[in-house]
């Protein structure tokens, strides 16, 4: 495959996914803040400034498994179902 056909698969896949990433981030963000509010009580105890940096680690890990969306759309855009996927 030639540089610029790659680097437009590239270009399709960030233009798609980025925007998504913040959608996801809030998403992640409301469901650890939804748990944390209901179950205060049990957390109290256990929000210490090392498990905020784990809290941190985790979401960042997060964000690195969203990264896995764009090796399956690469592959998917370097197929012969390239058209069928763009839509």
């Amino acid at each position: 495959m030639n540089s610029p056909q790659f680097r437009s698969i590239l270009d399709d896949a960030i233009r798609y996914w980025e925007p998504r990433r913040v959608l996801y981030n809030l998403v992640l963000t409301a469901v650890v803040i939804a748990w944390l509010v209901l179950t205060w009580p049990h957390f109290r105890a256990a929000l210490t400034p090392q498990s905020l940096l784990i809290l941190f680690i985790l979401a960042g890990l997060a964000n690195l498994c969203y990264c896995a969306a764009y090796l399956v759309d690469i592959l998917m855009q370097c197929s012969s179902s390239r058209l069928t996927w763009r839509r």
